[in-house]
């Protein structure tokens, strides 16, 4: 009698771990989306076509440089008010990217971070400005000259043809954008045409999106 609940126990679970198994290897099959609608696309980053995508991997985990929890200080959802700069998310800069590669010249998506962290990975088709740049007038006032269209009269900035510009950093803990974002409020870069990914680097890293090299 004992022989035979164990027996058919036994069966019962070999059963279910069979019928189990298509819906594992199903969901195993599945791949990772960016939306409902959008696995991957591509951007052109320092002459090379790269494709933007999670990644595909059910076992990837966020890398090691963004597990720390003790790094910086949160940032305000909107943080410079009572300018209306626009704060957005991952979906938003994605936009934005393909925005990019359509070939909009009047944008430009901006990685903010100093130096050895843009090393270390950025967005694909981002230009690397650190932040340290504008703490310096004159630099500050020659990038907005030459890269962002704002004509220097001499007496004032002219910033009515200036470009759209996407500004990020590491994440929600990092001033390093907002610093830069501040110098160019006060410089009189209308707030309208200017973005802030406040999720930044983290919030990238953190969905498995594509990271390329500056």
């Amino acid at each position: 009698m004992k022989n035979l609940r164990y027996s058919t126990w036994l069966l019962r679970v070999l059963l279910g771990g069979l019928l189990a198994l298509p819906a594992i290897a199903e969901e195993d099959a599945k791949p990772v989306m960016i939306s409902s609608e959008l696995k991957s696309f591509s951007m052109t980053h320092n002459g090379e076509t790269v494709m933007v995508m999670r990644n595909q991997g059910r076992a990837n985990r966020i890398v090691e440089l963004y597990q720390p929890t003790y790094r910086g200080k949160i940032q305000p959802m909107h943080p410079f008010a009572p300018h209306a700069v626009t704060t957005i998310g991952a979906l938003e800069m994605i936009g934005f990217m393909q925005q990019l590669e359509s070939g909009d010249e009047g944008l430009l998506i901006i990685d903010s971070l100093a130096r050895d962290w843009a090393r270390r990975g950025t967005l694909a088709g981002s230009i690397n400005i650190a932040f340290t740049k504008f703490k310096d007038g004159e630099c500050a006032l020659e990038i907005m000259e030459e890269s962002f269209d704002v004509l220097n009269t001499g007496l004032s900035l002219d910033s009515s043809n200036a470009k759209t510009l996407v500004l990020f950093c590491n994440g929600i803990w990092c001033g390093q954008s907002p610093t830069t974002i501040r110098t160019l409020l006060r410089m009189g870069d209308p707030a309208a045409k200017i973005h802030y990914f406040r999720g930044g680097m983290q919030n990238w890293q953190s969905l498995g999106l594509t990271v390329v090299s500056v």
